[in-house]
């Protein structure tokens, strides 16, 4: 598998396992919907992923906190990847 196509299923996992973390309100797809993993026919939006790396693109609760929240969404991913997880946060939900 090359770096261009990242396993379907850990991009999906990936980004269903953020959405399970407290304090995030969704994830983020970049101003032009560029941060996505795309794979044949369809793409998971807000998670970048290749062999190498993950970015994580997200959107916050607004009374979340920004480290503890960021520190979570990592430590949810980090079993499922290699690699380091980066965690951006895109936006903050208005309350």
């Amino acid at each position: 598998m090359s770096s261009d196509t990242p396993d379907p299923a850990l991009a999906e996992l990936v980004g269903e396992r953020v959405l399970t973390v407290p304090g995030v309100h969704d994830l983020h797809p970049g101003v032009m919907g560029e941060i996505a993993t795309y794979l044949p026919g369809r793409r998971v939006a807000g998670v970048r992923l290749t062999q190498d790396t993950c970015e994580v693109h997200v959107v916050l609760d607004w009374a979340a906190p920004v480290a503890g929240t960021t520190d979570a969404v990592r430590a949810a991913v980090r079993p499922l990847v290699e690699g380091p997880v980066d965690v951006v946060v895109e936006d903050v939900a208005a309350p």
